[in-house]
């Protein structure tokens, strides 16, 4: 009976040997996984360039009248220093050259051109922190101005220009508080371009 018994044999050998052949086929399958190279990815770094960044050069500034060596004071620095500072920049021009009215608030003055300019003129050194017709204030960069444009009925038109350090409406309410406390027939006080009120127009203003 030699035949089945090698027929056994070699069935037997069949079985032991197939768990070792899918073991080695899963071997091969991860170690080709884990010897793979990994793949490396290429990050190109952006960065910003100066192309369209906006600047204020020395010729423009000295085509606005401000002199290249201007440097302005810190508001807490001596008023001497200030002032000093100060003459390099012009005073906003006056164009009223009459009397300023210096009445107290609660005054019953007429509302025409000529009282509305007297009591603006006094207003201007009332408030004068606010604009720029004193040395110490333009020495620390404050050129604005407040003009007298019109009478529109009750309503004063006035102009603002150079540069405030408050918030040019706050300039525009505090003037026409001063006006409106002292001449009662006033209805508004109002500007004559509202693009005047914008931070550019302050911004823009030398």
């Amino acid at each position: 009976m030699p035949r089945p018994t090698l027929l056994a044999a070699l069935l037997v050998v069949a079985l032991l040997a197939a768990p070792s052949a899918a073991f080695t086929a899963r071997f091969s399958a991860s170690s080709s996984i884990c010897n793979s190279r990994p793949v490396r990815r290429t990050i190109v770094a952006r960065r910003s360039t100066w192309d369209d960044f906006a600047f204020d050069d020395d010729d423009a500034l000295l085509d606005a009248g401000v002199d290249s060596e201007f440097v302005a004071a810190d508001e807490n620095d001596d008023p001497r220093v200030k002032a000093a500072a100060g003459m390099a920049l012009e005073a906003p021009e006056v164009e009223w050259d009459g009397p300023a009215i210096d009445v107290p608030q609660g005054s019953q003055l007429e509302l025409d051109e000529e009282t509305v300019q007297g009591v603006l003129a006094a207003c201007r050194e009332e408030i004068g922190t606010m604009f720029g017709y004193s040395l110490e204030n333009r020495g620390v960069g404050i050129t604005g101005g407040v003009d007298f444009v019109e009478l529109d009925g009750p309503t004063v038109v006035l102009h603002l220009k150079g540069r405030f350090w408050h918030q040019r409406p706050t300039v525009l309410q505090r003037v026409g508080a001063y006006l409106m406390a002292r001449i009662p027939e006033i209805v508004d006080v109002v500007v004559a371009d509202e693009y005047e009120l914008t931070d550019e127009a302050n911004d823009l203003a030398i």
